[in-house]
Protein backbone atom coordinates (compact mmCIF):
# COMPACT_ATOMS: atom_id res chain seq x y z
CA UNK A 1 0.00 0.00 0.00
CA UNK A 2 1.20 3.52 -0.77
CA UNK A 3 0.19 6.96 0.50
CA UNK A 4 1.38 10.27 -0.95
CA UNK A 5 0.97 13.76 0.49
CA UNK A 6 2.00 16.64 -1.73
CA UNK A 7 2.63 20.22 -0.78
CA UNK A 8 4.21 23.11 -2.68
CA UNK A 9 7.66 21.61 -3.39
CA UNK A 10 7.98 18.70 -0.97
CA UNK A 11 5.87 15.67 -0.29
CA UNK A 12 5.71 12.71 2.02
CA UNK A 13 5.35 9.16 0.71
CA UNK A 14 4.60 6.20 2.96
CA UNK A 15 4.51 2.47 2.23
CA UNK A 16 4.61 -0.90 3.93
CA UNK A 17 7.88 -2.78 3.48
CA UNK A 18 9.27 -6.31 3.62
CA UNK A 19 13.04 -6.40 3.31
CA UNK A 20 15.81 -9.00 3.31
CA UNK A 21 19.34 -7.72 2.76
CA UNK A 22 21.80 -10.37 1.51
CA UNK A 23 24.69 -8.36 3.01
CA UNK A 24 23.30 -6.88 6.24
CA UNK A 25 25.03 -4.75 8.81
CA UNK A 26 26.17 -6.78 11.86
CA UNK A 27 23.23 -7.38 14.17
CA UNK A 28 20.72 -6.70 11.37
CA UNK A 29 20.58 -10.20 9.89
CA UNK A 30 17.26 -11.69 8.80
CA UNK A 31 14.07 -10.34 7.31
CA UNK A 32 12.47 -7.15 8.54
CA UNK A 33 9.08 -5.60 7.95
CA UNK A 34 7.27 -2.42 8.77
CA UNK A 35 6.65 1.01 7.29
CA UNK A 36 8.92 3.35 5.34
CA UNK A 37 8.33 7.11 5.11
CA UNK A 38 10.28 9.48 2.88
CA UNK A 39 10.31 13.25 2.54
CA UNK A 40 10.78 13.95 -1.16
CA UNK A 41 10.87 16.72 -3.69
CA UNK A 42 7.61 16.95 -5.67
CA UNK A 43 6.76 18.85 -8.79
CA UNK A 44 3.53 19.60 -10.56
CA UNK A 45 3.95 19.12 -14.29
CA UNK A 46 2.60 21.03 -17.25
CA UNK A 47 -0.81 19.99 -18.48
CA UNK A 48 -0.64 17.60 -21.44
CA UNK A 49 -4.03 18.55 -22.86
CA UNK A 50 -6.88 20.90 -22.09
CA UNK A 51 -7.27 22.70 -18.79
CA UNK A 52 -9.43 19.71 -17.77
CA UNK A 53 -6.72 17.12 -18.46
CA UNK A 54 -5.00 15.19 -15.70
CA UNK A 55 -1.87 16.93 -14.43
CA UNK A 56 1.43 15.02 -14.35
CA UNK A 57 2.93 14.84 -10.87
CA UNK A 58 6.56 13.99 -10.25
CA UNK A 59 7.61 12.49 -6.94
CA UNK A 60 11.33 13.05 -7.15
CA UNK A 61 14.47 12.44 -5.12
CA UNK A 62 14.37 11.83 -1.37
CA UNK A 63 15.66 14.20 1.29
CA UNK A 64 15.04 12.09 4.42
CA UNK A 65 13.82 8.59 5.32
CA UNK A 66 12.36 6.91 8.39
CA UNK A 67 12.09 3.11 8.61
CA UNK A 68 9.74 1.86 11.33
CA UNK A 69 10.91 -1.73 11.06
CA UNK A 70 10.98 -4.85 13.18
CA UNK A 71 12.77 -8.13 12.61
CA UNK A 72 10.32 -10.74 11.33
CA UNK A 73 11.69 -13.26 13.84
CA UNK A 74 11.42 -10.85 16.78
CA UNK A 75 8.48 -9.94 18.98
CA UNK A 76 5.70 -7.82 17.47
CA UNK A 77 5.94 -4.22 18.62
CA UNK A 78 9.67 -4.36 19.36
CA UNK A 79 10.71 -1.74 16.77
CA UNK A 80 14.12 -3.43 17.03
CA UNK A 81 15.17 -2.32 13.52
CA UNK A 82 13.63 1.15 13.64
CA UNK A 83 15.99 3.84 12.36
CA UNK A 84 16.22 6.85 10.07
CA UNK A 85 18.47 8.09 7.32
CA UNK A 86 18.99 11.81 7.96
CA UNK A 87 20.88 12.36 4.69
CA UNK A 88 20.82 11.16 1.12
CA UNK A 89 23.49 11.37 -1.54
CA UNK A 90 21.30 11.70 -4.59
CA UNK A 91 19.07 8.61 -4.44
CA UNK A 92 21.28 6.66 -2.01
CA UNK A 93 20.56 6.85 1.72
CA UNK A 94 23.29 7.48 4.23
CA UNK A 95 23.92 5.03 7.05
CA UNK A 96 21.16 3.86 9.35
CA UNK A 97 20.92 6.06 12.43
CA UNK A 98 19.38 4.45 15.49
CA UNK A 99 17.81 6.79 18.04
CA UNK A 100 16.51 5.59 21.41
CA UNK A 101 13.67 8.14 21.30
CA UNK A 102 12.63 6.89 17.86
CA UNK A 103 12.49 3.27 19.02
CA UNK A 104 10.74 4.16 22.30
CA UNK A 105 7.97 6.25 20.68
CA UNK A 106 8.16 5.94 16.88
CA UNK A 107 4.93 7.75 16.09
CA UNK A 108 5.56 10.57 18.57
CA UNK A 109 9.11 11.00 17.26
CA UNK A 110 7.81 11.04 13.68
CA UNK A 111 5.13 13.63 14.50
CA UNK A 112 7.77 15.92 16.03
CA UNK A 113 9.99 15.66 12.95
CA UNK A 114 7.13 16.28 10.53
CA UNK A 115 6.36 19.46 12.48
CA UNK A 116 9.98 20.64 12.18
CA UNK A 117 10.74 20.78 8.45
CA UNK A 118 13.53 23.32 8.99
CA UNK A 119 15.27 20.96 11.45
CA UNK A 120 14.88 17.99 9.09
CA UNK A 121 16.29 20.04 6.21
CA UNK A 122 19.24 21.19 8.30
CA UNK A 123 20.06 17.62 9.32
CA UNK A 124 19.63 16.48 5.71
CA UNK A 125 22.05 19.14 4.50
CA UNK A 126 19.32 20.61 2.28
CA UNK A 127 18.92 24.31 1.64
CA UNK A 128 15.74 26.06 2.76
CA UNK A 129 15.26 27.32 -0.79
CA UNK A 130 14.75 23.70 -1.94
CA UNK A 131 11.25 23.83 -0.44
CA UNK A 132 8.29 26.12 -0.97
CA UNK A 133 7.34 29.02 1.25
CA UNK A 134 4.27 27.21 2.64
CA UNK A 135 5.71 23.67 2.85
CA UNK A 136 6.62 23.81 6.56
CA UNK A 137 3.18 25.05 7.63
CA UNK A 138 1.37 22.67 5.27
CA UNK A 139 3.41 19.68 6.47
CA UNK A 140 2.85 20.64 10.12
CA UNK A 141 -0.91 20.85 9.48
CA UNK A 142 -0.93 17.43 7.75
CA UNK A 143 1.31 15.71 10.32
CA UNK A 144 -1.55 14.14 12.34
CA UNK A 145 -3.09 12.67 9.18
CA UNK A 146 0.29 11.35 7.99
CA UNK A 147 1.03 9.78 11.39
CA UNK A 148 -2.43 8.19 11.37
CA UNK A 149 -1.72 6.66 7.94
CA UNK A 150 1.59 5.29 9.28
CA UNK A 151 -0.28 3.82 12.27
CA UNK A 152 -2.81 2.11 9.97
CA UNK A 153 0.00 0.66 7.85
CA UNK A 154 1.78 -0.64 10.96
CA UNK A 155 -1.49 -2.25 12.09
CA UNK A 156 -1.77 -3.93 8.67
CA UNK A 157 1.81 -5.21 8.89
CA UNK A 158 1.22 -6.64 12.35
CA UNK A 159 -2.03 -8.27 11.19
CA UNK A 160 -0.11 -9.99 8.38
CA UNK A 161 -2.03 -8.12 5.68
CA UNK A 162 0.87 -5.84 4.61
CA UNK A 163 4.67 -6.00 4.61
CA UNK A 164 4.58 -9.64 3.52
CA UNK A 165 7.38 -11.74 2.11
CA UNK A 166 7.29 -12.62 -1.57
CA UNK A 167 4.94 -15.48 -2.44
CA UNK A 168 6.33 -18.98 -2.77
CA UNK A 169 7.93 -21.69 -0.69
CA UNK A 170 11.54 -20.99 -1.64
CA UNK A 171 13.83 -19.43 1.02
CA UNK A 172 14.08 -15.66 0.63
CA UNK A 173 17.64 -14.34 0.79
CA UNK A 174 17.21 -11.09 -1.14
CA UNK A 175 13.94 -9.15 -1.23
CA UNK A 176 12.48 -5.67 -1.19
CA UNK A 177 8.70 -5.69 -1.39
CA UNK A 178 7.51 -2.10 -1.24
CA UNK A 179 6.66 0.97 -3.26
CA UNK A 180 9.57 2.75 -1.57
Amino acid sequence: MFYAYGFERVGVVVSDLYFVDPDPEPGQEGAERGVRLELRHVESGTLKGSMYSARPIEIDRPLWRVDLLESVAGPVGSFDRTHHHPRFQGWEPGARVFDEKLSADPLGWLAERLCDLDGVLETAGAARDEVGATDAADLRRAAPEIVDAVRRLLDGVRAGELGRRPAGDEPVTDARVSWL
